[in-house]
């Protein structure tokens, strides 16, 4: 399988893309599905939380009242410490279930509000930022989603900036149009890059790059930036250094810490998107990012 971040400012439109990739056949999870999954009714995660902030954060049904949680759980790091260290490893394990119940050929579409914000782009194949200018989403909150208009600007605020996401962008879907143009470029990209580069991991194949698709590269610097942390997530600890030897050509080469580990990166590199393409060397498997990777034992 091949595993896609989805992302974007708060308004920016992401649903919709979410939408649309799940139409053309993605196994979805939901970031914030799963958050409320976990907290609700019955739940373990809802027990360690009333027995950490007490039972006024619960509603009349027993359901978990979120302003009432938020008004206990934000005062301080340590309210808030607490609260991640009840929920997130319940989320990372919910998450690891649903990982593990995708089909081998699928496209897994992990939708995640914070992937910017939570350091976590290196460790998917590929990451889909959902772009529209802050006035454009500040004007969607306040009258569409009917936001308080301060409440709406600190929420935007909080977020990562733009810059942010670009460095971590492999495609970038812009949303200033209509959310027909959005659902349609997003149809493309399904289309045109995600099936064949879930082809080409799944064969073991280098991609033949599409013009096209490389000429969208998010960032003006080119991918080989971003490239240098996915090798490290794929390679961990096998790995002594990764370096970039060529960023026009997106040319990288890994110091493989013994023969052992470097046999090893074989197969996880395959697995993450770079297929061999000869000793030691191995080639994207996505169209519309080439790049060579060449192995190196210390």
């Amino acid at each position: 399988m091949i595993r896609l971040g989805l992302t974007g400012g708060i308004g920016a439109g992401k649903s919709t893309v979410a939408k649309t990739f799940v139409e053309r056949g993605a196994y979805i999870i939901d970031a914030d599905k799963i958050a409320r999954e976990v907290v609700e009714p019955g739940s373990e995660g809802l027990d360690a939380l009333v027995e950490a902030f007490g039972p006024d954060i619960l509603a009349a049904d027993g359901s978990l009242d979120r302003p009432a949680l938020a008004a206990k759980a934000f005062v301080d790091d340590d309210s808030r410490k607490t609260l991640n260290g009840i929920t997130h490893p319940l989320i990372g394990a919910r998450t690891q279930e649903l990982l593990e119940a995708a089909p081998d050929d699928a496209i897994v579409v992990q939708d995640i509000p914070l992937l910017v914000e939570n350091h976590t782009a290196p460790f998917f194949h590929l990451v889909v930022i959902v772009f529209a200018d802050a006035d454009v989403r500040l004007h969607r909150l306040t009258t569409m989603r009917g936001v308080d208009e301060a409440d709406a600007r600190a929420r935007i605020r909080a977020q990562a900036t733009d810059e942010q996401r670009r460095a971590v962008a492999d495609v970038w879907l812009d949303n200033s149009g209509s959310a027909d143009d959005l659902a349609a470029a997003a149809a493309r990209v399904w289309d045109e890059r995600l099936l064949p580069f879930e082809g080409n991991v799944r064969a073991r194949r280098v991609a033949d790059p599409i013009p096209e698709l490389v000429a969208a590269e998010p960032n003006p610097d080119g991918p080989a930036a971003r490239l240098v942390n996915r090798l490290w997530a794929i390679a961990g600890e096998r790995a002594t250094a990764v370096e970039i030897t060529d960023a026009t050509r997106a040319e990288l080469r890994i110091t493989a810490r013994d023969a052992a580990a470097s046999a090893d990166l074989t197969d996880l590199l395959a697995a993450g998107g770079f297929a061999p393409a000869g000793p030691g060397v191995h080639g994207s498997c996505d169209p519309g990012r080439p790049a060579t990777v060449r192995i190196e034992t210390a």
